[in-house]
């Protein structure tokens, strides 16, 4: 499915309210990448300075008045809006400077998996929540017919395998498994024999194996996006959702007598929110915060750009897959580390661009394989390296043998997803209100996990701006005490 097939109008009606090979050529497969940084296709999201580099002198800004306004458009921020839409009388309008799945949404796995997190850890309850909340939405779509949720969203309950090759990290999986099955979670530790029987083409050793999560699923997040979309679409013949794409959110509008925050102005339009606003930009967030508040150097929520690469085979038949899989160096991956090692199931990365891939593999409803993943600091580059695909490519092949006699030609049926996960230095999300600004609320920094944390955050947020109580503990997700400029000296 295209990108650009998200991309809608305003409504102007609304009423106010290795052993392998790459082949060099790649161009014609190239979906998220950009080779220019101050040209881009239709649909494509480009760093906010070369936004502003863009614009034309503003016409006047049409106005509009809703009860919250969300500005981002990717899944955290669309789910925001419909739950607000869902259960509660609320109208909302989304903004985005792109449209939906162009950013990390986009170019993700979509896999809805427990078996890399960590009982008893700031995420967890969230983790939990939020994957409830999904197996709810699957429920509710199935009962509707029509192909149900796996035509839907993609879902399929694929169950998980975090896979070990080595007797210390055999040790630490049964530690997981453990923990898992203590907090509920339907847990089992397999031998390499045992394993061999599920996923037979995979290869772990003699001293390797598997902690085997049944229960966990996938989704496709372009269909989930689509589903989200039509359900938001509904409401807005009501009056209450109105949504604005390929138009950067510019500065926030303030009462001039009070100063207190009233709404967003887009290039061209003005949307003011009675009760709040929602700032869901992902890795963008840091700079359109900067650009929204005055100078504040006691406030600067680190959230950074972490590039990532996924290689996509559409309608894979060299290797049958039964299951997702993640070697359990995944795990160690999602938090920087402040030194680099080479590339390996141990390799970490810094601030300044080193690089770890870890294998992680999927095969979706439409028999394309997915295989990943990088992490890197690039800052907003949208540049394919092609040394990165083939170590992605490499590395899977060392996990399937049958892979190292397949000659990969990028150009052929190959499909690269390039994304900036919001990636915080402390490991999880910021969810919550601006200090001093108690209508401004953020929602970033879930990294590699937006898509499976996404109903939950959109309830937590929604519980926040009812003044409700959380489900799930508000306080580890907290702008207050977190960041400061001392802080930030030591992260």
């Amino acid at each position: 499915m295209d990108a650009t097939a998200f991309a809608s109008a305003p409504n102007p009606s609304y009423a106010p309210s290795s052993s392998s090979s790459l082949s060099a050529s790649y161009s014609r497969v190239l979906r998220f990448s950009v080779r220019d940084p101050w040209r881009r296709r239709r649909g494509q999201r480009l760093p906010l300075h070369a936004l502003r580099s863009q614009r034309p002198e503003p016409a006047p800004a049409s106005a509009s008045h809703h009860d919250v306004v969300v500005v981002g458009a990717g899944i955290i921020g669309l789910s925001i809006a419909r739950h607000l839409l869902l259960h509660t009388p609320l109208s909302v309008a989304v903004a985005d400077a792109a449209v939906p799945c162009t950013g990390a949404t986009g170019a993700g796995q979509g896999y809805l998996w427990m078996s890399h997190r960590t009982p008893g850890s700031d995420t967890w309850e969230l983790a939990v929540r939020s994957k409830q909340l999904w197996e709810e939405l699957a429920a509710e779509v199935d009962g509707l017919g029509g192909g149900g949720a796996r035509e839907r969203l993609g879902w399929m309950r694929t169950g998980s395998l975090l896979v070990g090759r080595t007797s210390e990290e055999m040790a630490t999986l049964e530690e997981r498994t453990k923990a898992l099955s203590q907090a509920g979670i339907r847990a089992e530790c397999l031998s390499a024999a045992s394993l061999h029987a599920l996923e037979p083409e995979l290869y772990v050793g003699h001293d390797g194996g598997a902690m085997f999560l049944p229960e966990d699923c996938q989704i496709d997040a372009f269909q989930a996006v689509s589903l989200i979309e039509k359900t938001n679409g509904s409401y807005s013949s009501e009056g209450r959702y109105m949504e604005i794409y390929n138009d950067p959110a510019m500065s926030l509008v303030r009462s001039e007598t009070t100063g207190t925050v009233q709404g967003v102005q887009t290039s061209k339009h003005i949307l003011y929110g009675r009760k709040a606003i929602v700032i869901a930009s992902g890795a963008w967030t840091r700079t359109l915060l900067r650009s929204f508040l005055e100078p504040n150097p006691t406030l600067d929520i680190p959230v950074m750009p972490r590039k990532g690469h996924l290689l996509v085979l559409d309608k894979f038949d060299k290797l049958k897959l039964n299951h997702g899989l993640m070697e359990l160096g995944y795990v160690g991956h999602q938090v920087a580390k402040s030194s680099g090692t080479p590339l390996s199931s141990e390799s970490s990365e810094d601030e300044h661009g080193a690089l770890s891939i870890s294998m992680t593999a999927t095969m979706n409803t439409k028999g394309n394989l997915i295989l990943g993943s990088s992490r890197e600091f690039k800052g907003f580059s949208r540049e394919v390296d092609m040394s990165i695909l083939k170590c992605i490519w490499d590395r899977a092949a060392e996990f399937f043998p049958t892979l190292k006699n397949v000659h990969l030609d990028i150009d052929e049926n190959t499909e690269i997803r390039i994304g900036h996960r919001p990636f915080m230095p402390d490991g999880k999300p910021v969810i919550g209100s601006v200090p001093d600004l108690p209508n401004v609320l953020i929602a970033t920094g879930h990294e590699g996990s937006g898509l499976a944390l996404a109903l939950g955050t959109a309830e937590m947020v929604t519980d926040m701006i009812l003044g409700n109580p959380g489900k799930v503990d508000f306080s580890p997700f907290s702008i207050k005490d977190r960041f400061s400029v001392d802080k930030i000296a030591h992260i």
